[in-house]
């Protein structure tokens, strides 16, 4: 069933993408800065005002106040903190919505991937819950001989504003830039372009012609490997933890679906050739090697870039919005992602284990996808337009230039396409006498 091969390895490798660490998974999600702020101060605020306590020392330049004094600016601190957070908050919903309904609902990810709007949340709650921490040690009123005022701690307080001042300032800067449409669609350009990069390999030495194959012989038993209880976009794929499991048990693993696709319950992802059944704990194995999501992520998803550029297009071109300029932004965009892709050439489909043999077999995004992809709705929606089919066939014909031979067929077939649209859409003779009765009966009256 596995057919050794002395050929080079170099094809039959995993593709090169950086794996998502447990560490980076941790901080992933949008409440996790903030959750850490958030505990970072709860902790220091219990514990600071008993360390001034034990240690009872007079540190210059903090606050000089009494209990009172201490409680009144503690109180204001909270007060104008949570305020000041709820303002964030409603601005974020804001932009939010607004990047929602200006671009598309998928770009909306990469907003609350931000770090900038992840600290200025975590600094302002940090801020609330330290002052109302504190204030739980001041002792002491009117009369009261057990009088202590954690001055220090007070002190930290007004320095956890100053910082959120900052911080703020920093927001509505990131905020503003950020929902420019040349900054989002540079941003998604250039995770797309880098990711391009990673996946694909830039010359033929990087791609020899020869490499370890596969393909079952008559008769071959397989197991179709699916989930009764996971649903979600295919976001990634360990094929290292894939090509070990494969080893451990002498088969071959064939992913049937594309990173990107939607995978549901009881669909089939996998088929496992070489045995006639798998145990449950296999079977789990397996699919810990593949992650689901609500949505599509930029991980190893090329093609997720490229379609939230088309998106983008699709809606400036919408009669709603009608702005072909944006669209003419976008295509810039495309042109750049697009001339680096057709001079590279997709990864192998098969990965081999040390020993040469292949293991498992996946569908790499294929370059020609990414072609029609990026030109085929821009072609359907803005064929009427006069930027649009200009610049579109403008980028075409610079990709013919540069292009390997294998995706100069797609790249003719946009192009004609790209005329024929724009053919469909010129007024016929008819149309014209049509227009010009309506003219002349204008300017009669």
């Amino acid at each position: 069933m596995n057919e050794p091969t002395t050929a080079s390895r170099a094809r039959g490798l995993p593709p090169a993408v950086k794996k998502q660490t447990a560490w980076g998974r941790v901080w992933k999600p949008f409440w996790a800065v903030p959750a850490a702020w958030t505990i970072g101060a709860l902790v220091v605020g219990v514990f600071l005002p008993q360390l001034e306590d034990a240690l009872n020392v007079d540190i210059p330049y903090v606050f000089q106040g009494g209990p009172e004094g201490a409680r009144g600016l503690l109180g204001t601190i909270a007060t104008g903190m949570i305020s000041m957070t709820s303002l964030v908050f409603s601005i974020t919903m804001v932009i939010l919505q607004l990047a929602s309904s200006q671009f598309t609902p998928r770009v909306l990810g990469g907003f609350l991937e931000s770090r900038v709007t992840q600290f200025t949340f975590g600094v302002f709650i940090a801020s609330f819950v330290f002052a109302l921490t504190v204030t739980r040690s001041v002792r002491g009123d009117y009369g009261d001989t057990s009088v202590f005022v954690p001055k220090t701690s007070v002190t930290v307080a007004f320095l956890l504003v100053l910082a959120s001042v900052g911080f703020f300032l920093a927001f509505i800067h990131h905020i503003t830039s950020s929902i420019q449409v040349s900054q989002v669609i540079s941003r998604i350009g250039e995770r797309t372009l880098s990711l391009a990069e990673t996946l694909y390999a830039a010359t033929d030495d990087d791609v020899p012609t020869t490499g370890p194959t596969w393909s079952p012989e008559p008769g071959t038993p397989r197991v179709p490997v699916g989930t009764e209880d996971r649903h979600g976009m295919i976001t990634h794929v360990d094929y290292e933890l894939l090509v070990k499991v494969a080893t451990e048990h002498d088969v071959v693993v064939t992913i049937d679906r594309e990173v990107g696709e939607f995978l549901a319950e009881g669909q089939h992802l996998f088929r496992v050739w070489g045995v006639e059944d798998l145990d449950e704990d296999t079977r789990k194995k397996l699919f810990r090697a593949v992650g689901l999501g609500h949505e599509r992520e930029m991980q190893q998803d090329v093609g997720f870039g490229i379609r939230q550029l088309a998106d983008i297009a699709d809606r400036a071109l919408s009669s709603g919005v009608n702005d072909p300029t944006t669209a003419v932004q976008v295509i810039d965009e495309l042109h750049r992602v697009l001339r680096r892709l057709v001079q590279r050439e997709a990864p192998s489909p098969y990965i081999a284990d040390d020993q040469g043999q292949v293991r498992v077999i996946h569908r790499p995004q294929s370059i020609e996808g990414h072609l029609a992809l990026a030109v085929d709705e821009i072609i359907h929606y803005g064929g009427d337009s006069l930027q649009v089919p200009r610049r579109l066939r403008a980028m075409l014909v610079d990709l013919q230039d540069v292009t390997r031979e294998r995706y100069r067929t797609v790249i003719d077939d946009a192009i004609e396409r790209l005329d024929r649209a724009v053919e469909l859409e010129k007024p016929t003779p008819a149309d014209e006498g049509i227009v010009d009765d309506h003219q002349a009966e204008a300017r009669t009256a």
